[in-house]
């Protein structure tokens, strides 16, 4: 097999090496964007959680920081579309279970955190989710990456305009609807992962999403922080890698998102504490120390293993779906962050956390990818 670094996904792109920041709600912000796409790869803006106004203004900010290609993340949500567009945090807690608004009370005090005022829950309705579609083609984003694909039609206008569409799958039958949905390259992102995940492990995910959407091109992403997983990614017939938690070590990361308001960070409250005990928690994670639970948003995540995940269980309960769960737990999370309980706070990372022991800056980051890769290969670095 003759496995070369830069693929078609660098002319595809307009991009140096075949790197893709993942869009990460609370750590991919315009300056990590900017950074990773100022080092050769392409940087993605997580804006799954942001209002309209902010997309817009963060894509304006990261033309000022790169005149490379960028890219913008969000979600169409995948809840009922009868919910009314009016819907707010308050209306959705009243239909919240009592007794399991008495199991959060009761955590909160056995954790000994404060009570805290009602907070605003990120609630993606489809009317949100057009709205910011409508801010990523009104500024011509180079790419739009979509975690759930979207409804026949609705990428037309971004597709008409040239942009490029990246989708993400954890198994076949997903990947196959992005590319029916209108996704340009889909990725194929592995157990491993930090964020949402597959049930199925990286290694045998990406090359049966290769081989069903084949020409379609594949990114492989979860378990994948140097060139060892870059260029195994590739030898699977995957065109690149998409690298989320090897990013959350940048030095860039973080920031923009501690420049906002919380009622604009929408699901994970965040502040200068919780960023630096993220990465703290990180640097000191190993191989074993993330569990996939549905404790933030009701959707399955990989979250460090912490106190809070342990009550939960003890409790015995299953978590609410999506996004009541996000409403029924948002003012615990604020509680232990004002708390500063860190040994409870959800943090999400993938299974290669335990690979890094420092930050870096981005560009030292896929430096480094591409020279482990050319090592391997035997090749010089392009």
């Amino acid at each position: 097999m003759n496995i070369r670094i830069q693929t078609e996904l660098c002319e595809m792109l307009g991009i140096k090496y075949p790197i893709v920041l993942a869009g990460m709600m609370a750590v991919s912000g315009p300056t990590l964007t900017a950074a990773v796409s100022n080092a050769g790869g392409l940087g993605i803006i997580g804006a799954t959680s942001l209002k309209p106004e902010t997309i817009g203004r963060w894509i304006r900010k990261t033309r000022t920081l790169t005149d490379k290609p960028f890219g913008v993340d969000i979600v169409y949500p995948a809840i009922d579309p009868r919910t009314p567009p009016s819907v707010t945090t308050d209306d959705l807690r009243k239909t919240l279970p009592p007794d399991y608004v008495e199991l959060v009370e009761d955590l909160r005090r056995e954790l000994g955190a404060p009570e805290v005022k009602n907070m605003e829950a990120w609630l993606p309705i489809p009317a949100v989710f057009e709205k910011q579609l409508q801010a990523v083609i009104e500024e011509e984003t180079p790419v739009l990456a979509l975690g759930l694909g979207a409804p026949a039609g609705m990428l037309d206008e971004p597709r008409r305009r040239g942009m490029k569409v990246i989708g993400l799958a954890g198994n076949v039958r997903q990947a196959r609807y992005q590319v029916k949905s209108g996704a340009d390259i889909v990725v194929a992102q592995g157990y491993e992962s930090g964020g949402h995940t597959s049930r199925v492990g990286t290694m045998a995910l990406v090359p049966q999403i290769v081989d069903a959407l084949r020409p379609t091109p594949v990114l492989a992403g979860g378990g994948i922080g140097d060139g060892r997983g870059f260029v195994a990614g590739l030898a699977l017939g995957a065109v690149g890698a998409w690298l989320g938690t090897a990013f959350i070590f940048a030095e860039e990361a973080f920031i923009d998102f501690l420049d906002l308001d919380q009622d604009e960070q929408g699901l994970f409250p965040l502040d200068e504490w919780t960023a630096a005990k993220w990465v703290e928690a990180a640097l000191k994670a190993g191989e074993d120390e993330t569990k996939v639970h549905g404790l933030i948003s009701g959707k399955t995540t990989r979250l460090l293993k912490n106190r809070l995940l342990e009550m939960w269980e003890k409790k015995g309960r299953s978590t609410l779906p999506f996004p009541l769960q996000n409403v029924l737990i948002i003012n615990l999370l604020e509680s232990i962050r004002e708390a500063r309980l860190e040994n409870s706070v959800p943090f999400s990372m993938g299974q290669i956390a335990g690979m890094f022991k420092s930050q870096r800056t981005a560009k030292e980051i896929v430096d480094d990818v591409i020279s482990g890769a050319a090592e391997i290969l035997g090749v010089p670095p392009p």
